[in-house]
């Protein structure tokens, strides 16, 4: 019953925190969209000659994976970890900052880019049905917690550098400043799950696509 209660409880604090912030949400979410669209559209567009070099990188890429006989997911598992504190550290830092608001959506931008440009690529390389097929069950694990993990920061962020822009106190901006940091952390044991998942269910899955 405690489980129960305290599992209502945050997810009634997740609700109230989404409904307060509704419009930041929006907007932040609308920046990734953007971002995966130009993604998509940079790889679809692209040259034949540019199209053909990332044919090649793919299928490159997929004959060295059968070639290995078994993954090091524990190396894998930890870059992936520190990639995501890098991640973090960088949302958070640029969040404190009043200048660094444009860094902060320039980040989740790139963000929505790089997955639009993969899911184009291995569309491409694998054809729209394997490709997608192949997105939807890996990446998806992965960027079901990834997403939301960095659209959040880049709300705290906008929240905090609106009240610190209204209200100039000392005392205003520490407790925005520690806010901030909590969130973040926060935020980054979700990305540390999504790194887990990353390493194990869809390691496993991106193995059945390339031998088959």
């Amino acid at each position: 019953m405690k489980r129960l209660n305290q599992t209502s409880k945050i997810k009634e604090i997740a609700i109230k925190y989404i409904k307060r912030n509704s419009k930041e949400f929006i907007l932040t979410s609308l920046i990734f969209i953007i971002g995966l669209f130009i993604g998509v559209m940079f790889i679809n567009n692209c040259s034949e000659d540019k199209s053909n070099l990332i044919l090649e990188y793919i299928n490159r890429f997929s004959d060295e994976f059968k070639r290995i006989e078994q993954i090091d997911k524990r190396t894998l598992f930890v870059n992936s970890i520190k990639s995501n504190i890098i991640l973090t550290i960088a949302l958070w830092f640029a969040g404190t900052t009043i200048i660094g608001m444009p860094v902060v959506l320039g980040i989740i931008l790139y963000r929505g880019f790089c997955l639009g440009t993969t899911i184009s690529a291995i569309s491409m390389a694998w054809g729209i049905k394997k490709g997608l097929l192949f997105c939807f069950t890996t990446l998806f694990l992965k960027n079901i917690f990834f997403i939301p993990a960095i659209v959040t920061m880049g709300v705290s962020s906008i929240k905090m550098y609106k009240s610190v822009i209204s209200d100039r106190r000392k005392e205003n901006i520490k407790i925005q400043i520690i806010s901030h940091t909590i969130i973040s952390l926060i935020m980054l044991i979700i990305l540390v799950f999504s790194s887990f998942l990353e390493n194990t269910i869809s390691i496993d899955l991106l193995n059945v696509f390339i031998i088959n």
